[in-house]
């Protein structure tokens, strides 16, 4: 039967079932180990209250991070090098590490992951343990360094900064001895005391031959432990304890994707001890978070996804590539498979030999923002009446299911539809649908429907046209722990906006507008409904302007775009 809960609320974006949680009641364990003999009940208990640490939490609400391909490779037209490069090669001729993070940050990406040094071993700051470097290359006459300038950019513009390296280094003479996790962690040491807070730490799972054709047996757990000590509110990622790689390097997320997994832990006695804030876990194998799975292993652990693609066919730049670029449909499209199937996107922009972000990355990537912003500023149900049912009958081991009917003033349409958990409270939803009303049949339609949810899930489909639109959890561990849900219709990219260039940029800060430009220009700011708000000359540089918070489309001679304040 289905009863109904005294409770009439206008639900926007946030479902106040877990609002009155306050920080002192959030745990954050992120591992539970599965005493022998547990009950079936006892497990399901267990794995619908893990949530991640905190270091996860904050990952994964960045949801969008860049990752720059930038080294060697860049210059000899290769993706991977082989370590006997002539440092000379290196010569990037207007390294602008700003225009970098501008590009980015007006993108919507909350990170940027740098390559500090590839599997050629070229390494891209001052290091003291290799001649192979920045040091004994021509750019800036031997005494530039990447990631320092890219580190100060990052500060400036308010944007969080990763570091990969590789562990593979073909290059080093040490590569296949026990003198090699020494050389690795001195290197690793620099890069996490010279550069400021470093907020994600990214190892592959390369492990070729060395240039003595060996290969290195990796002391993982001493680097763990140097990254918590060292950074420790960085999450160690893909060959790591707390962010996984999705499988493929297209982007795309799982239809059914559980963060939390099912694992058999190397290093198992050694966590007992320790806060979530410590626990480094090696894993010796981990599984799907299915129920079939969670009874099988002895340990369940809180393992998000994240998904890597590049916007083009390479990791690094090459010039025939240029017309290769990911359209703006297909970032959007990305983007609501990655982030909108409960992961993280991690999408490689490799600078050219100038040391650029090029013009035909940067305008994919406005375009793909320019999606972005039309589609999601108002949420259909927001002022919607909402009556919430709980299906009694259900309840029990894996039931629990829960039943929102939504009436509208009148009849809107849309075609997307965003849900979220509160993953502080846990990963719950087992299996869900969205129905609507036709007045003309008087019966209720499935228009979609899914499996887990997360910390975001995002659906698309056909357009409908409701005024009563239902959405039923039809499978829950325990309460669903949902918090959002969302119903939008897409808009795809506006004529025209925006164009864009290498030289020029435009972009938000501080609850301001910001422009830098390299020659005086002429600045027009309009709201939506094309009142000239501002026009004026401005000097070059970098200028700020005071804005009241809203939507407005920024013009800066003919570059065109739209700016979120």
């Amino acid at each position: 039967m289905l009863m109904k809960i005294k409770l009439l609320i206008f639900l926007g974006m946030s479902f106040p079932l877990f609002q009155t949680l306050s920080a002192q009641e959030l745990s954050y364990v992120n591992y539970v180990h599965i005493p022998p003999g547990s009950s079936q009940q006892e497990i399901i208990e267990m794995a619908a209250n893990l949530t991640p640490s905190l270091r996860q939490y904050d990952w994964q609400q960045m949801e969008l991070i860049a990752f720059i391909h930038f080294g060697m490779n860049t210059f000899t037209n290769k993706e991977w090098g082989d370590g006997t490069e002539d440092p000379q090669l290196f010569n990037p001729s207007q390294l602008d590490a700003e225009q970098w993070v501008v590009t980015c940050k007006n993108a919507g990406f909350k990170m940027m992951i740098l390559t500090a040094k590839h599997h050629d071993g070229f390494c891209l700051w001052q290091s003291r343990f290799t001649e192979h470097s920045v040091k004994n290359s021509p750019w800036k006459n031997g005494q530039g360094d990447v990631v320092k300038e890219l580190s100060e950019a990052c500060q400036k513009y308010d944007m969080k900064l990763g570091i990969y390296l590789s562990p593979w280094d073909r290059n080093s003479p040490y590569f296949g001895t026990d003198a090699y996790n020494d050389y690795f962690v001195n290197q690793l040491t620099e890069l996490l005391t010279n550069y400021g807070k470093i907020n994600e730490v990214w190892f592959d799972g390369a492990n070729g031959e060395g240039p003595n054709g060996k290969v290195q047996v990796y002391d993982e757990a001493r680097w763990f432990a140097t990254i918590r000590k060292l950074q420790p509110d960085a999450v160690i990622a893909i060959a790591g304890p707390d962010v996984r790689w999705v499988g493929t390097e297209t982007g795309y997320g799982k239809e059914t994707e559980w963060s939390l997994r099912a694992a058999t832990i190397k290093n198992c006695a050694e966590l007992d001890g320790q806060s979530p804030e410590e626990k480094a876990f090696i894993l010796e194998s981990s599984s799907p978070g299915t129920l079939d799975n969670i009874m099988q292993e002895p340990s369940l652990v809180w393992y998000p996804v994240e998904a890597d693609v590049s916007i083009r066919p390479g990791w690094f730049y090459h010039q025939e590539e240029d017309n290769q670029v990911s359209t703006p449909d297909k970032l959007f499209d990305i983007y609501c498979s990655s982030v909108g199937r409960n992961g993280v996107l991690l999408l490689n922009i490799p600078p050219d030999t100038r040391g650029l972000i090029n013009d035909k990355d940067i305008e994919s990537l406005a375009g793909f923002r320019n999606i972005f912003t039309n589609t999601f500023p108002v949420n259909l149900l927001a002022n919607a009446s909402v009556s919430l049912y709980e299906n009694t009958a259900r309840q029990g081991l894996i039931g629990n299911a829960l039943v929102l009917e939504y009436t509208l003033s009148e009849a809107v349409t849309f075609d997307l539809l965003q849900l979220q958990e509160d993953i502080r409270v846990g990963q719950r939803i087992e299996s869900f649908k969205l129905e609507y009303e036709d007045e003309n049949e008087n019966a209720w339609k499935e228009i979609t429907r899914g499996t887990t949810v997360g910390y975001k899930r995002i659906l698309r489909f056909n357009p409908v046209g409701a005024k009563h639109i239902r959405f039923t959890v039809e499978s829950s561990r325990l309460f669903p722990a949902l918090s959002g849900i969302a119903l939008y219709k897409q808009t795809g990219l506006l004529t025209g906006v925006p164009k864009v260039s290498s030289d020029s940029f435009i972009f938000s800060q501080d609850n301001a507008l910001y422009t830098k430009t390299t020659c005086n220009s002429h600045l027009s700011v309009y709201d939506l409904f094309g009142r000239v708000l501002l026009s004026q000359t401005i000097p070059a540089g970098t200028n700020r302007f005071s804005l009241k918070k809203g939507i407005y489309i920024v013009v800066i001679n003919e570059i065109k775009q739209k700016i979120i304040i």
